[in-house]
């Protein structure tokens, strides 16, 4: 009889290797010999009698799924919790410190889903629902996260953990004199934009600086540029129960990376809306001081490190070594810092001060450092221990060629990455043709490949801060110039050292009212030396910021440094913008 029902399944079992199967009164084939139970079931399927019809019985193969009943909603916040979770670890396996996700991030999320009535309220916001896909269980286990709980979110008030009240991490979030979770809620409520991707990497950002991480804006914008960080494809990654198809997946998809100023607007805009407590300040010790900053430029860009003194020098005059004035409050006017460009601006007017950078200056003062070098070459007393002095010329022409060739090396790059995921598909109909179309170019592409001379795609690089690899060693962009010495541009006069060069040019330094205007870079840059311009773009692109907004931080500079006031003829001439300049502060 067990023969008729097993249907003379003859495979050995991967237990004991008999084959003598039974049938189980769960309809479960299993091994009479070692009681070993597998997945092959047994399934009588009848029908109303009919005369002249027999019953008929059939044996299907594979898991015995069970009808999923109860399947919850869920809503977009916990889809960009889930995106958020997946870029914190990121982060985390980059080098970040363990306590970022935890003690800042998340009490940073909570605060945002309270402030705006998405969650940690009794009268939550209208928000856009789903409903879980019908999967395997043992999938879908494996797939919850561990950031806010559902049952977290639900609850009526938020309270921050014990952690985010340490000096070393960040301070009291609900600091009374802020007003309460319900007015501020209140207050801010018809400001509240929908939650979009650009938030995700703005509260990574607000984070990163809270904790006071090594990694500035820029570094974030190209690790996700580079795809170290989940980003453009970042929805790929949702559990399967939570994956979408069609408009609605919209809300989780973007098609490029947002820019240095577009994030840092984001995220200032995120500060007055979350009205957070003061920030940590930044210490000299910290890697976001700009002390730390300049010195990890100054090596990038391959200059001389007794450029260091001059920019500290500078960084004393405009205040910006204050700890006090890199303390940021949503209740101020003070904007967040943008900590990698103010390094690169002193840097910049560093140069000027020393350089003229006029399109004149500089090459004399070039012409007399080789001089110099031949005096030091064909004299008899023993070599100077800074080394030799330093050649702007030679300098210009080393950065000059590695910015090109990284130039390049960054466009081969971006043309062969794709910026766009998996397509988004209205029904299996449409997904089927489009699978297809992927399939068959796919396999156009490797057949190119192969009748190419070009060669497989290397692994990704490890991810590093630095543009530019100087040095002897092999694959490095030139030799190193830090040991270089500056005598050849300044002098000792009256026991202190001063520039050679003693003109220092710059624009009107006129303040515009227009809050749009970034310093007219567009109308001023026919005019400004090749020399400036040059050196704008090279930490422009070390940066990856755009030359205007670099621009504006070195005409800020020069005004806190010169401190100039404008007389009452000026106060009337206009911007090019059509707006009113006053005189700078």
């Amino acid at each position: 009889m067990e023969e008729e029902l097993t249907g003379n399944y003859r495979e050995a079992c991967p237990q004991c290797g008999s084959v003598d199967w039974g049938v189980s009164d769960e309809q479960r084939f299993f091994c009479r010999s070692c009681h070993n139970v597998i997945e092959r079931t047994y399934e009588l399927e009848s029908v109303p009698y009919t005369p002249g019809w027999s019953q008929i019985t059939t044996i299907s193969r594979g898991i015995r799924r069970k009808k999923q009943e109860g399947r919850r909603l869920w809503v977009e916040c916990e889809g960009f919790q889930f995106i958020l979770i997946k870029q914190a670890a990121a982060l985390l396996e980059l080098g970040v410190a363990p306590s970022f996700k935890d003690d800042v991030l998340r009490p940073l999320w909570q605060r945002f889903l309270q402030m705006s009535n998405q969650a940690y309220t009794n009268t939550p916001v209208r928000s856009t629902k789903f409903k879980m896909q019908a999967i395997d269980s043992d999938v879908a286990s494996g797939t919850e996260s561990s950031f806010l709980s559902t049952s977290e979110m639900d609850s009526e008030t938020y309270a921050p953990s014990a952690s985010a009240s340490q000096p070393d991490s960040c301070s009291d979030w609900s600091d009374g004199s802020h007003g309460s979770s319900a007015t501020l809620r209140t207050r801010h409520k018809s400001r509240c934009r929908p939650m979009r991707m650009t938030k995700t990497l703005a509260l990574i950002h607000l984070a990163l600086v809270w904790s006071r991480q090594a990694l500035t804006l820029g570094d974030l914008l190209r690790l996700v540029s580079d795809g170290h960080v989940p980003y453009i494809t970042a929805y790929q990654d949702l559990p399967e129960e939570m994956k979408l198809n069609g408009p609605k997946a919209m809300i989780f998809t973007v098609q490029t990376v947002p820019t240095h100023r577009a994030l840092h607007k984001e995220a200032q805009t995120l500060i007055r809306f979350l009205q957070l407590p003061a920030f940590p300040p930044i210490r000299h010790q910290d890697p976001l001081h700009p002390k730390m900053l300049s010195l990890r430029y100054l090596a990038d860009a391959n200059l001389p490190d007794e450029l260091y003194p001059w920019v500290c020098m500078l960084m004393e005059r405009s205040s910006l070594a204050d700890p006090e004035r890199k303390t940021l409050e949503a209740s101020s006017r003070r904007t967040l810092p943008q900590y990698d460009v103010q390094a690169a601006a002193l840097i910049i007017v560093a140069m000027k001060l020393l350089f003229g950078l006029d399109d004149r200056t500089e090459w004399y003062l070039s012409n007399a450092t080789g001089d110099l070098v031949t005096e030091e070459c064909t004299s008899h007393d023993q070599p100077s221990q800074t080394g030799s002095p330093f050649s702007l010329r030679r300098w210009y022409r080393l950065l000059h060629v590695a910015m090109t060739r990284a130039q390049q090396r960054q466009e081969r790059v971006t043309a062969r990455k794709q910026w766009k995921g998996m397509p988004l598909y209205s029904n299996r109909k449409v997904k089927s043709a489009v699978l297809k179309k992927q399939r068959v170019a796919e396999t156009l592409k490797s057949c190119l490949e192969k009748l190419s001379s070009c060669t497989a795609d290397a692994p990704p690089a490890a991810p590093s801060s630095f543009t530019f690899c100087w040095g002897e060693e092999d694959g490095a962009d030139g030799p190193s110039l830090r040991d270089k010495n500056l005598n050849a541009v300044v002098t000792l006069k009256q026991e202190v050292l001063s520039p050679v060069n003693t003109a220092y040019w710059h624009i009107p330094l006129n303040v515009c009212d227009s809050r749009n205007c970034n310093g007219h870079f567009a109308e001023t840059e026919a005019t400004l030396p090749r020399s400036f311009l040059w050196l704008l773009q090279l930490f422009s692109f070390i940066l990856q910021v755009k030359p205007a907004q670099l621009h504006q931080e070195v005409l800020n500079l020069e005004r806190c440094v010169l401190k100039r006031t404008v007389g009452k003829g000026n106060l009337d001439q206009k911007c090019a913008c059509g707006r009113r300049r006053r005189a700078a502060c």
